[in-house]
């Protein structure tokens, strides 16, 4: 049974930094690509940042320049790095792995930014 577990989430003031991490247990054949998105009460879950197998990267915009995501693909866990945290980054994170036509979600974790 494939299971993703987060972790690193938290309370922090504007500007501070977090570190989420999420290790995926379990067989999991073919990983291209893993992800972190996030999650306001009301909206739609958005994509955060990915990187695939190669280790190419992609962000939205609002966190270019602030986020870095990585992984290590012998612990099959990816990482999220955020720096210089807005209040509007708060929202609960979810890491995603994607292997070939499926896609596993962790539980979430929640990042809150006091101002």
């Amino acid at each position: 049974q494939v299971q993703l577990v987060e972790s690193g989430g938290g309370l922090v003031q504007a500007g501070g930094s977090l570190r989420l991490s999420c290790a995926a247990s379990g067989i999991i054949f073919n990983i291209n690509s893993m992800a972190w998105y996030r999650q306001v009460p009301g909206n739609q879950r958005e994509l955060v940042a990915s990187i695939t197998t190669t280790g190419r990267t992609n962000y939205v915009d609002s966190v270019k320049g602030r986020f870095t995501i990585s992984r290590d693909n012998a612990k099959n866990t990816v990482y999220l790095q955020m720096n210089s945290l807005k209040p509007e980054d708060t929202a609960v994170y979810f890491c995603k792995v994607s292997a070939g036509p499926l896609g596993y979600w962790g539980q979430g974790t929640q990042v809150t930014v006091s101002s």
